[in-house]
């Protein structure tokens, strides 16, 4: 072994080390991955000769028999008291097995993306410990599809198991019920929570889908949020009117950062925290530019009004994400570090409290230079047309803010125990030392 693998493996043993190895290559290529890229990971690498084989589940009486090319199995039926749904528990063969993943035809259940250290944790765990629950899937037409303990399969499949403990649900199962049951699973009663973008992704996703479905309704004449807010609460009784907006706020956001053309959106991290290579977190942009460029409310037009502008508005979004890619963020390279100027710059401006101060003051220069001063238009100021011109302008301002001098400080300035204060107090200091709407709309310091 080589001296720097030497100090790598510290008191790892040979093979756990191998595998954390293997585990950080696998992981290298993305940070969304799925039980179901393990899966084509380990078939390419002649691992395991397949996945998620198709399946025949019949049931026989009290007897659930589940057959593919290669497997037979039976197991007893079960049945839900309380939704009456029936399921069945069984050790599969991981040739049976598939995550519940989005499909270009419908939603998918599973909630999240794999975890590098929770695997690998959960991987030497289960060398010397039984496992207490089963992973929990459900049959989609003839596939198997594990949606809940991805982590456990995960870390079961790195030690050398080719056959799982699974809890199935019968495709009679309520989607729907399914769904939400799953989502507090992993979110309000979850050991390891949900990654707040995922959970954007999730039930943004999910909300997308209901509102399609409202939109094809005919016995209203008339559509529009709102309403489509009241209908979804009559037809989802089993969630509060909170839980409702916020899937609401999700549709919203992942409007933007689902957008192919965001190029900002490669900075957002998948997870609660920020790291070098995505220093966004989806808190930081609801408390910062969401919250200040996104009517986050239901609207009271109708969808196909002239004065319904949500796609408008969300095309502008992006549009100003675009324009901070291009006049900075494009730069950003953690490893330069602060002895770097447009790097120190960039992690001053991406600081929390930092970020909700300047968007706050950025959305005031825009209102100014697109003349919007009334109260209730500056409240949804992107909720309308936009023309290139008065996008031309707003990239004045942007432009203003990003190269608002005091960002490049040297190190050890001021502006950095400032930006660890609360929101006001750094909003009051930015404008106390230049950092004015007057200043972005062009005045000088």
């Amino acid at each position: 072994m080589c001296a720097t693998h030497n100090k790598e493996k510290g008191q790892l043993s040979l093979f756990d080390f191998r595998i954390k190895l293997r585990l950080e290559e696998f992981f290298a290529g993305s940070d969304r991955l799925t039980l179901r890229d393990l899966l084509q990971y380990l078939k390419k690498t002649n691992e395991l000769d397949a996945f998620g084989d198709p399946v025949a589940v019949t049931v026989r009486d009290l007897e659930v028999v589940v057959e593919s090319p290669n497997v037979k199995l039976k197991a007893p039926l079960c049945t839900c008291p309380t939704t009456g749904w029936r399921y069945f528990y069984a050790t599969l063969p991981a040739s049976l097995i598939d995550s519940d993943d989005d499909e270009s035809d419908q939603l998918g259940l599973q909630p999240r993306y794999l975890i590098f250290e929770k695997v690998f944790d959960l991987f030497r765990h289960f060398q010397a410990h039984p496992v207490l629950q089963p992973s929990i899937g459900r049959v989609v037409g003839s596939r198997i599809r594990l949606f809940d303990g991805q982590h456990k399969a995960a870390a079961l499949l790195w030690n050398g198991r080719r056959a799982l403990e699974c809890k199935v649900y019968l495709d009679e199962a309520d989607l729907r019920l399914l769904n939400q049951t799953n989502i507090a699973a992993h979110d309000k009663y979850a050991q390891t929570r949900f990654f707040s973008s995922v959970m954007v992704l999730k039930l943004g996703s999910q909300f997308g889908a209901d509102f399609a479905a409202y939109r094809d309704i005919e016995e209203e004449a008339t559509k529009s949020e709102a309403g489509f807010m009241k209908w979804l609460k009559s037809h989802d009784t089993l969630q509060t009117a909170g839980q409702l907006n916020e899937r609401f706020r999700s549709f919203l956001y992942n409007a933007v950062l689902q957008d192919g053309d965001n190029k900002l959106a490669r900075l957002v991290s998948a997870g609660n925290r920020s790291t070098d290579d995505h220093p966004i977190t989806l808190d930081m942009l609801s408390k910062s530019i969401f919250a200040s460029f996104l009517l986050r409310e239901p609207t009271e037009e109708s969808l196909t009004a002239k004065d319904y502008k949500r796609s408008q508005e969300v095309a502008n979004v992006v549009a100003l994400f675009n324009m901070l890619d291009e006049l900075g963020f494009h730069a950003w390279n953690a490893k330069l570090g602060s002895a770097n100027d447009q790097q120190r710059a960039l992690t001053r401006m991406l600081r929390s409290k930092s970020m909700m101060a300047w968007a706050e003051l950025l959305r005031d220069a825009i209102c100014a230079k697109l003349d919007i001063h009334d109260s209730d238009e500056k409240a949804c100021c992107f909720y309308r047309d936009l023309d290139d011109a008065q996008l031309k302008q707003v990239k004045k301002v942007v432009n203003r803010l990003i190269s608002w001098k005091r960002w490049v400080s040297p190190t050890g300035d001021e502006i950095d125990r400032v930006l660890s204060d609360n929101k006001s107090e750094v909003k009051q200091w930015l404008k106390a030392h230049g950092l004015t709407t007057g200043f972005l709309l062009g005045a000088a310091e």
